[in-house]
């Protein structure tokens, strides 16, 4: 399992409390409540994010609120019921990994409703369970857009944060890259070809498979194939990566 860096949340010592399960959600949302900006949730709007259940705050205020709290799994389970937008980021980042179950991650994953909230429980949640790989690859056939996106969401963290993860367990990935690529939903196709992208850039075997792979999905008969991987193959094939790649090994 990827370990979680620990340094993202402490425990706290002042604010809202330091004993562990012992928080009331009503004062963890009165906070960010209180951090609310209208401007933000605005702005929202122009990265396609549903502002209906938004207050409207910076992600490093999120990050910085959850410093305070520290990991509570008890909080977390009533932070995401609340439904609010950024009290469902907030509980991603104040879970415990090691409590998570599938069952929880099957439930969240049907109440996605917004590309940011799936990377965001991607990056900082569901990465750090023993179920990640597992999620990846059996949500890639999911119909439904924001779980897809968590597959391929998934496989691009791991690409980057799964430093035991052998070549061999990324290679396997690419057929089901390939298999997706002409979805032609926005935030599955962007998600495909950043997991391609990040698979490419792991290693020379990989950069070497990725292209090849890019290739393959550029004869698909689909917009949505052919733009990821004229986008995937640009970056992988670009100097800087190779430079990157070779220091690298």
């Amino acid at each position: 399992m990827t370990q979680r860096p620990q340094h993202r949340v402490v425990g706290a010592s002042r604010g809202i409390g330091s004993v562990p399960g012992n928080r009331s959600v009503l004062e963890v949302l009165r906070r960010l409540r209180a951090l609310a900006d209208p401007k933000v949730r605005e702005g929202q709007k122009r990265f396609a994010i549903p502002t209906d259940r938004s207050l409207g705050i910076p992600y490093p205020k999120i990050q910085k609120l959850a410093r305070e709290i520290g990991r509570d799994h008890r909080l977390t389970a009533k932070l995401w019921a609340s439904g609010i937008h950024e009290a469902r980021h907030l509980a991603a980042i104040v879970e415990e990994p090691e409590k998570v179950t599938q069952a929880q991650m099957e439930r969240w994953a049907r109440q996605f409703e917004s590309w940011d909230i799936v990377d965001g429980t991607c990056r900082y949640l569901f990465l750090y369970t023993s179920f990640a790989w597992e999620k990846a690859i059996g949500w890639s056939r999911r119909r439904e857009e924001f779980v897809k996106r968590a597959a391929f969401a998934l496989m691009a963290y791991l690409a980057v944060h799964d430093k035991q993860a052998a070549d061999t367990r990324f290679l396997r990935l690419l057929p089901i890259i390939r298999r997706e690529a002409a979805d032609q939903r926005n935030f599955v196709k962007k998600a495909v070809n950043w997991a391609l992208r990040q698979i490419g850039k792991r290693s020379l075997r990989l950069n070497r498979a990725a292209i090849r792979a890019a290739r393959e999905i550029q004869k698909i008969n689909s917009p949505a194939a052919r733009w990821i991987a004229a986008d995937a193959l640009r970056e992988l094939r670009s100097s800087a990566v190779a430079r990157r790649l070779r220091a690298r090994k």
